[in-house]
């Protein structure tokens, strides 16, 4: 069996990606009501693949591409021990390739890549009720932080 190759992201790749990117906003729907309805984006990947301060990673088996993630280097809050930290998003794994460690591999990769650039503080954001992604952060070493919430007051 051929190993998991880890490597970055090129403009080829994009389409994959975009198809990927979909995939995660299909999957996040049912636990966000304030996403527009029809298609939207979350990111701007063409630009994110090119762009210094982010590395996209893409996971290949057999010469398909079968899983994606990114960091982005990002200012920290003033009050915070860290000045920068590691923006991890994109995450994600086709299903026929989960519960294989695809994902620990990117996360490892982008790990990486953050400590090259003397980042160590990693963070992402995950729905509260995306119960398979908690765990799958967790299995890596990510623990829950601060949950964020909401309040629909009135009309937009």
């Amino acid at each position: 069996m051929e190993p998991v190759i880890i490597r970055r992201a090129t403009l080829n790749d994009l389409a994959t990606l975009l198809s990927f990117e979909q995939q995660i906003i299909k999957a996040e729907r049912p636990f966000d009501v304030t996403l527009q309805d029809g298609h939207i984006n979350y990111y701007d990947l063409a630009h994110m693949i090119t762009a210094a301060n982010v590395e996209v990673m893409v996971a290949e088996f057999n010469n398909e591409i079968v899983g994606s993630g990114y960091a982005r280097i990002k200012d920290s809050e003033i009050y915070l021990k860290h000045r920068k930290h590691g923006y991890l998003g994109l995450m994600y794994v086709v299903p026929e390739h989960r519960r294989k460690g695809v994902n620990q591999k990117i996360i490892e990769a982008l790990k990486q890549w953050c400590a090259a650039q003397d980042v160590y503080e990693l963070r992402l954001e995950v729905y509260n009720d995306n119960l398979p992604a908690i765990k799958a952060y967790e299995k890596v070493g990510f623990a829950k932080l601060m949950i964020e919430m909401r309040l629909d007051s009135g009309k937009d």
